[in-house]
């Protein structure tokens, strides 16, 4: 066991050369160096599972990766204030002392081990009217308050958990979102925004604060984004990306993949321009039944589906920037991460939903702790059921194990957060059941070429 002592040196050590590597030119000395923090990190990691990850991601950089490039882009492209506060909010606090600290939780708690992150939605009032979106149907007026946001994410820091991602409704409507950034500092913020509200004073501010790495929802080019978004919306996103990257701010793109527009999204033309207008970043997320609207027509079909996870593994092999898939990384993360297993999701009502696209609960933080939430039958039901061994292309309760999700529900008598949030799970179970069959063809013969060779090996 690392003493306290210890570990704050080795912390300030690891902070100093993180910063060191911000301006070496050096390859032979950014090795070095990055040699040295890795074996650092692992002194300090107490969990195998983080210990094989450090050891994998110095392999990425030792083999020259492209991901790594980007890495190197954080370092060296980010104004100065930025760069420490990452470093010390996500690699320090999240990635290093966090992960102890949910270990110590874990060993003291009745051996629950808490999330390493969770997404909260401050405000449901939003400027757009997407057709398909995930979060269409909230009561659009439903907001919580500064001190229930603030105790949220002082009950998450107590278990270790550092990393937020702000979702919405647009996160930039909430009066008191900057007031939020600015006491909890020691926290790394993950913020999806439609990117309409973010001017020069805006960007100005996501500088000095330090800990918000923002994604901007994009449909593809702007012909897409305006028939999704409403007519002049891509050039109000063009402008959004180019006052980050001037004020040297992190940031990324957020797409929804649907059927009609999932080759574009996924093209080495788009991905450059992306990198061209300085996103570091980019984050797909499958469209799926719920919501505004649920149109199955939206959908990727299967065999798109089984397209996009390869067309992903050639893309990070080619493209220096950070890429990831909300459906398609189950093996990355082991499979689904909802049910408090590695995230939940808080909406603006103050349910505590096993994910953002899962729209039921049983709890609510205006009434319970977060603690008991996620000891709780709903979400402690889903974590037991979650398939962690089978083919991890086929991690969701939603779309590829419905019938996990349709179970949980009705032996948890689990409420749903908003009109209409039924309608997958009682009126498409045919139409889930067929989808989840169809890809799961397709998901076996890819699970089998391309991770039973490497258990076999």
């Amino acid at each position: 066991m690392i003493s306290k002592i210890k570990q704050n040196v080795l912390v300030y050590t690891l902070n100093l050369l993180f910063s060191f590597l911000a301006w070496i030119k050096s390859e032979r000395v950014f090795r070095w160096v990055y040699s040295w923090i890795a074996f650092l990190a692992e002194r300090l990691a107490k969990k195998d599972y983080y210990i094989e990850r450090i050891r994998w991601i110095k392999g990425l950089f030792d083999s020259h990766h492209p991901s790594m490039e980007a890495v190197k882009k954080i370092l060296r492209g980010t104004n100065p204030h930025h760069r420490k506060t990452i470093i010390k909010a996500f690699i320090i606090n999240q990635l290093l002392v966090g992960t102890n600290k949910r270990k110590q939780f874990e060993d003291r708690k009745d051996g629950f081990y808490p999330p390493g992150f969770f997404v909260i939605s401050p405000s449901m009032k939003c400027n757009l009217r997407c057709y398909g979106c995930y979060a269409g149907s909230y009561n659009h007026d439903a907001e919580l308050t500064f001190e229930e946001i603030d105790s949220v994410l002082n009950q998450a820091k107590e278990m270790g958990i550092h990393f937020c991602v702000v979702s919405g409704g647009e996160p930039l409507y909430h009066p008191r979102i900057f007031d939020i950034f600015e006491k909890h500092n020691d926290v790394i913020f993950h913020m999806y925004t439609n990117g309409s509200l973010i001017n020069e004073k805006t960007g100005q501010r996501l500088a000095e604060v330090g800990n918000v790495i923002p994604a901007i929802s994009i449909e593809g080019y702007e012909k897409e984004t305006d028939e999704r978004r409403g007519p002049g919306h891509f050039r109000r996103v063009m402008k959004a990306m180019d006052l980050l990257k001037e004020a040297k701010v992190l940031f990324g793109f957020s797409a929804t993949l649907t059927r009609h527009n999932c080759d574009l999204l996924n093209s080495d033309e788009f991905i450059d321009f992306m990198l061209e207008k300085g996103c570091i970043l980019g984050w797909f997320f499958m469209y799926v039944p719920i919501g505004r609207e649920p149109n199955l027509e939206l959908m990727m079909t299967p065999e798109q589906r089984g397209r996009q996870f390869e067309r992903l593994t050639q893309l990070r092999a080619t493209k220096s920037i950070l890429l990831a898939d909300f459906w398609n990384d189950g093996p990355v993360v082991g499979g689904c991460i909802s049910g408090g297993r590695k995230y939940f999701h808080v909406n603006a009502n103050g349910d505590i939903e096993p994910c953002v696209f899962c729209h039921f609960a049983t709890h609510n933080i205006r009434t319970s702790s977060l603690q008991d939430a996620l000891r709780a039958p709903l979400l402690s039901s889903i974590r037991c059921q979650l398939p962690s061994y089978e083919n991890l292309l086929r991690p969701c309760i939603i779309i590829d194990k419905p019938e996990i999700s349709r179970t949980v529900i009705t032996e948890n008598n689990a409420y749903f957060t908003h009109e209409g949030a039924e309608i997958i799970y009682e009126q498409l179970t045919h139409e889930m059941d067929e989808y989840s069959k169809n890809y799961g063809m397709i998901a076996d013969k890819l699970w089998s070429k391309y991770f039973q060779k490497e258990k076999s090996a």
